[in-house]
């Protein structure tokens, strides 16, 4: 390894890798597939041989956003927790998976073809993401604010639902709204009946009357 493999990233370079990081998360996003890396270096305001410095190929770019991506969702959760209560914390990071999702669309068939030629864990990509909802959810029910007997899955699985049942209709259904529907679902029930009794007030007095 030569001597210059060891210099330290000079500031303006680590600066060029964010900002690219940032336009080709917010391009794919919105721009999807399309996007051609010369179109998300120009919009970076760097040339698109920094660009290819940086990421020589464009799996390598959707890689490094991707992982950007995750990375933000797993640190999200607990930075979220350590600013919010459980719920609040939890509903925020909803609109961060929806960022991901978003993101994640715009450069699906890449991500499959790396899935599927082995350069891309996914299962380890899952993994995380389950774990930071579960450190979300752990919280909210040792205070009480999320219910116990929800899973990290069970969110998972229902925020993918809602995120594809909003896009595939293009506006008609708010998604803000399914979200906060949502999370009040995965609030503990405040008044439980304690007894059957409750369900029949004149349960008492029609007993002592039919004695």
């Amino acid at each position: 390894m030569s001597t210059a493999d060891h210099r330290p990233t000079r500031a303006d370079a680590a600066r060029n890798r964010e900002q690219l990081l940032a336009v080709a998360t917010r391009v794919l996003a919105t721009e999807g597939a399309e996007t051609s890396m010369r179109a998300i270096s120009r919009e970076a305001g760097v040339g698109i041989a920094t660009l290819y410095r940086h990421f020589p190929t464009r799996e390598s770019l959707v890689e490094a956003v991707y992982s950007d991506q995750v990375e933000r969702l797993t640190t999200g959760a607990r930075a979220l927790l350590a600013q919010n209560p459980p719920a609040e914390a939890l509903r925020q990071w909803m609109d961060l998976y929806g960022g991901w999702i978003a993101t994640k669309s715009g450069m699906l068939d890449t991500l499959l073809a790396m899935v599927e030629s082995g350069d891309l864990a996914h299962a380890k990509t899952r993994d995380e993401i389950l774990a930071a909802i579960s450190t979300i959810l752990d919280s909210g029910a040792a205070e009480n604010a999320l219910r116990s007997d929800v899973t990290a899955l069970d969110v998972s699985a229902s925020l993918i639902g809602i995120f594809t049942v909003t896009r595939q209709a293009g506006g008609a259904v708010r998604t803000d709204r399914l979200l906060d529907i949502l999370l009040d679902g995965l609030r503990p029930q405040r008044h439980p009946r304690k007894d059957a009794d409750h369900d029949h007030p004149g349960s008492d007095d029609d007993e002592r009357v039919a004695r």
